[in-house]
This record gives C-alpha cells, structure tokens and sequence, in this order.
C-alpha cells in the first residue's frame, strides 16, 4: 500500500484518467448532439457521420496534447513539433489550405443546410455560372447534375463565396392513390 502512495507519477496518472474520462464524455455527448440535430434537420447518414468523424478527431488531437503537457513535455517544444509538422505539409502540398477550406465549408454547410440533395440550384458566377440538381454533397465538394445530364464536382469552399439560388423545382406535387 506504501508504494502505490510513494509513486512519483501519482498526480500525472490522474490527471491523464481525468483528461481521458472528460475526452470519451465530451465526444459521447457531441456525437449525441450531432445525431439529433441530424435527425430533427433530416440530414443524411453519412453527412453526418463524417461531421462526427471531424469533431472526435479534434477532441482526439486536444485529448493527446493535454496529455502530453500533463507528462512534462515543455509547451515550447509542443509549437515547435507542430510549427515544424506544418512546414514540412506546407512545403509538401501546397493544396492544404484549400483542403482545410473545403471539409470547413462542408462542415458550416452540414450546419446551416441551405440546400439538401435533389434541389435544383444555380451558382451565381459571374464567368461561369452552374445550374443543376444536387445529386450528392461529399467533405470537399457537391456533385451537380445538369439539365444535359453532365455530372458536374463543385468545391465545397465556392459554394461559401458564390451566390446561389435555390429553384423551385419543375415538377408537380402530385397525390399517388394505392
């Protein structure tokens, strides 16, 4: 019993269990809230899902770096890793901001939901403006299909910069009887 009080590491262990009880809380309940605003904006399942996927990832990240602080790494050390992570991406591919942009705008699209699959729409750009049905909306980009049946792949992040108009659809409410 005298060692487990004798161990120098008590306090780290129990603040890595804590951050650790408070990461798998924080991402049981935001996937929870996730889930059900999903189903009261009827949004689709793997919409959501990649939604979710996002949030545990940096729940994930902020969980690993808290531990990491609480084991005595210094902070100094932690901005350089990451500043140095970053510059060597950067460096690499140079399309990572506009990849950040896309799964944020997709993101802020899942969220606000101004337009959903089957609309009909059209992009207000000036140089070439796009009208179609939306057919599917992935993490980086909307899959448009126009009225000559040419699939069109529109970046998320354009969506958030451009006009677009949501049009009524040509097709009649009509009642089906059994």
């Amino acid at each position: 019993m005298l060692k487990f009080i004798d161990n120098p590491y008590l306090d780290q262990e129990i603040a890595t269990l804590i951050v650790l009880l408070v990461y798998f809380i924080l991402r049981f309940s935001s996937n929870k809230l996730v889930r059900k605003y999903a189903t009261l904006n009827e949004v689709l399942e793997h919409r959501t899902n990649l939604v979710i996927k996002y949030i545990n990832l940096l729940l994930g990240i902020l969980a690993l770096i808290s531990i990491v602080i609480i084991w005595g790494v210094k902070k100094d050390q932690i901005l350089l890793f990451i500043s140095s992570v970053f510059a060597v991406v950067g460096v690499a591919s140079f399309a990572q901001w506009s990849i950040l942009s896309n799964i944020t705008a997709g993101i802020i699209l899942f969220f606000s939901y101004p337009f959903k699959i089957g609309d009909r729409i059209k992009i207000h750009d000036k140089d070439f403006p796009i009208e179609g049905e939306i057919d599917d909306i992935k993490a980086f980009y909307v899959i448009l299909k126009s009225s000559d049946g040419e699939m069109i792949t529109y970046p998320n992040n354009l969506l958030m910069q451009k006009g677009i108009s949501v049009l009524k659809s040509n097709l009649e409410e009509k009642e089906f009887f059994d």
